[in-house]
């Protein structure tokens, strides 16, 4: 029995063929978890839901900010989503597409095992958040996703502002623990996001840390796997692990073993199309 954390797919199904086949997965006994970013970019969006989704009893997912971004491109009109690119298109406009669009809106911000010992996010977390506290943000947003709040929350979650605040209420409150767990990478000690910064570290404004090595953090209970974060690429120490080696960009796709001795396994990702780039983001 194995668990396998997974980086950003993004759409690249054969990759992610490629990945399970490699580490022999056997859903009788083995999991996985995904890192969030199951779509976009990568051609195969489609087919990528519909295989996660047919492995659901057997993986945990957390959500990245192009899944939530697909969940609310579902909401709009028709004509509207016409616009998106032809990836998405293809995920809106399927027999199946209510089918997996209901799935996804019941995955989850983070996810924490205490037995196995690894939390997993998909972009990062706030300084002062223990694991704790951010499950409790979590959820916060995790039932308006599931619930009645859906469509309000979808609606207005695009935006830099405001920075995380106890304080916040309202849209504000969940527009911001939405970008601490989806989009960050660089913060100040205070929590304040860089969205500007994405590429590796050395390269950010002054004042600004990458999210888990800010001085003071708060003590984090257990070693955080996540991925957002494709410049940084292959990243172990500090108790964290970054597995977004960008597959969609011509990089690998990472699945890293979770357990006492950790494993690696990468296969190669999509080739690129002439001209394409690391957008990161």
């Amino acid at each position: 029995m194995a668990t396998y954390a997974i980086g950003d797919v993004q759409g690249c199904y054969d990759a992610l063929q490629r990945l399970l086949e490699k580490i022999r997965f056997d859903p009788a006994v083995d999991r996985l978890w995904f890192c969030g970013d199951l779509v976009n970019r990568g051609g195969q969006s489609l087919e990528t839901l519909r295989l996660i989704h047919s492995l659901a009893i057997h993986s945990t997912i957390v959500l990245g900010n192009h899944d939530l971004s697909l969940l609310a491109i579902s909401t709009r009109r028709e004509a509207d989503q016409r616009k998106v690119n032809a990836d998405l298109q293809r995920v809106l406009f399927a027999d199946d597409s209510e089918v997996l669009i209901g799935w996804l809106r019941r995955q989850k911000l983070v996810h924490v095992d205490r037995t196995l010992g690894f939390a997993m996010v998909h972009a990062g977390l706030a300084p002062k958040w223990t694991l704790t506290l951010a499950e409790a943000r979590a959820r916060e947003v995790e039932e308006k996703l599931r619930g009645d709040g859906f469509f309000k929350l979808v609606k207005n979650m695009f935006g830099d502002k405001p920075a995380w605040s106890p304080k916040l209420t309202g849209v504000d409150r969940h527009r911001a623990i939405i970008n601490i767990f989806t989009r960050m990478r660089y913060c100040t000690p205070t929590g304040r996001i860089g969205f500007d910064d994405k590429g590796r570290p050395g390269t950010q404004k002054p004042g600004m840390y990458p999210w888990f090595e800010v001085p003071g953090h708060a003590p984090r209970e257990m070693p955080v796997v996540f991925g957002h974060w494709s410049t940084l690429g292959l990243f172990m120490g500090l108790g964290v692990y970054g597995i977004d080696t960008g597959a969609v960009w011509g990089g690998k796709l990472t699945a890293m073993e979770l357990g006492p001795e950790l494993r690696l396994h990468q296969v190669a990702g999509r080739d690129l199309p002439d001209g394409a780039a690391n957008g990161d983001e």
